[in-house]
């Protein structure tokens, strides 16, 4: 009989794979697709030789993460490649504010009234990062804060939402751009604890940037799952599960999937019917002819690029899709140009560059004209150096990952207290009504993004299980 048997090989069911198998435990992971990778793969979606992410592709988190800095995966073929600014932010005049390494050179970009306003913002977080970080992202009972009053003061500028911390702020520069950072988990502006997001990407790019993996995001799966090996786990893919019955025999089940997929292949019933999900979005992987004709000089130089032309447009955005049930007309987009900073991802002189937006959960139409007229607003000639593309909506995302129900990447709507406490308000949030099963996916705390940590707070839970059994 296995020690533990993992169903999902996305990031969080492979941190939480690796951590058991660490610990001497037996581990077998299950994967219903051919490779593993979940959110962080890398197909050819377009034309051979262009390596897309057909989800994640810059990595904030990733870098930062307390558990996958604490993994040899380097050991593995992870490298990290930095563009020279982790994310730029154009406006339709040419100018642009910036996400910098350096706190100086970012608040510079906001111009002389907020630059003061953004040093004091960031200022008490960022020496103590890595200690803050393990603290948040530790949390709920994995581990006693190690910092707890920085914690609190944390707490207490980014409980509020985002939309109160922006009153420091006078000037569109800084509140577009804090605006975007708080819409990487498509929370509406306004909501509980967003001030708390932009702040972790914000500190997240000072403290080691967003980078892209060598090669694309499977490359982070790659070496999770080599590690793993290694360990002497064992990985199967092409493995649906669809019941509890089709797995062999352990002492605990971890499942990397999406609540409501759980309490179908457990039998939980309507244990997890209040869970909600989020908006969706759309996404357009591009094969281009030559990089991105930007007119700020600064997005050119980014690895990730948001467009939304004030705080007010992506506000505007926000609610369009999450509360107004439409596709917006105006979208926010993110994207990201791995290529700037990779020569890998395409052929010589060539780009590969993705972009999303938010739409309504299960929309069903094609954004691709609006993402298209965002993009030529802030680099003219766009389309000109388009070769090839590849769209997905709510429904092409939900049937590549079944974690995306209804489009939504995040896994669970992350606004209002579900934020913080997913899948359901609870301290024990990766136990389950079986006392063998657990859920280690985006679903709960941290919550999404690829960091791992959701997967190394849940084996905390199993292995404190298996000691004790």
């Amino acid at each position: 009989m296995l020690d533990a048997v993992v169903v999902g090989a996305g990031p969080n069911g492979l941190t939480a794979a690796v951590e058991l198998a660490r610990r001497g435990f037996s581990v077998a992971v299950f994967e219903a697709r051919g490779t593993v990778g979940g959110g962080a793969r890398t197909e050819e979606l377009t034309l051979p030789g262009y390596r897309h992410d057909p989800c994640s592709a810059a990595h904030p988190l990733a870098i930062n993460s307390p558990a996958l800095r604490a993994l040899p995966l380097e050991r593995y073929g992870l490298e990290w490649l930095h563009a020279e600014l982790p994310m730029a932010h154009p406006f339709p005049d040419g100018s642009a504010a910036v996400l910098a390494r350096t706190v100086g050179e970012t608040a510079a970009s906001f111009g002389p009234r907020d630059a003061g306003a953004y040093r004091k913002l960031v200022a008490p977080f960022l020496p103590k990062w890595d200690t803050l970080a393990r603290d948040f992202m530790s949390l709920p009972l994995t581990a006693l804060p190690r910092d707890p009053i920085t914690l609190a003061r944390f707490g207490l500028t980014g409980l509020p939402p985002s939309t109160l911390l922006m009153r420091r702020f006078r000037d569109e520069p800084a509140k577009a751009l804090f605006s975007g950072l708080v819409a990487h988990v498509m929370a509406p502006l306004g909501g509980f604890a967003t001030g708390a997001v932009g702040l972790v990407f914000a500190l997240a790019a000072h403290a080691r940037g967003w980078p892209v993996a060598r090669g694309g995001s499977q490359s982070l799966s790659d070496a999770l799952a080599a590690y793993l090996r290694d360990l002497g786990g064992s990985i199967h893919t092409d493995y649906e599960v669809k019941r509890l019955d089709d797995l062999p025999p352990a002492r605990a089940y971890v499942f990397d999937t999406s609540p409501t997929a759980l309490a179908r292949i457990a039998g939980f019933g309507t244990h997890y019917a209040g869970y909600r999900y989020g908006p969706g979005v759309f996404k357009i992987d591009y094969a281009l002819d030559g990089p991105v004709p930007w007119t700020a000089k600064e997005a050119r130089a980014a690895g990730t690029v948001q467009i939304g032309a004030s705080s007010a447009e992506i506000g505007a955005a926000l609610r369009a899709a999450s509360r107004e049930g439409r596709a917006p007309d105006k979208p926010f987009l993110i994207t990201v140009q791995p290529s700037v900073v990779d020569p890998t991802r395409a052929p010589a002189g060539k780009h590969v560059f993705w972009a999303y937006g938010h739409v309504p959960n299960g929309w069903t139409g094609d954004l691709t004209d609006a993402v298209e007229r965002q993009l030529e607003r802030f680099a003219p000639g766009f389309r000109d150096r388009v070769l090839a593309r590849a769209t997905a909506g709510p429904p092409e995302l939900a049937a590549r990952n079944a974690n995306y129900v209804g489009g939504d990447i995040a896994s669970g709507a992350a606004s209002g207290l579900q934020l913080l406490l997913r899948p359901k308000p609870t301290l024990f949030p990766y136990h389950t009504p079986h006392p063998a099963v657990f859920i280690c996916s985006s679903a709960t705390p941290p919550g999404p993004g690829v960091h791992g940590m959701s997967g190394h707070n849940a084996a905390k839970a199993v292995w404190k299980r298996l000691r004790q059994t």
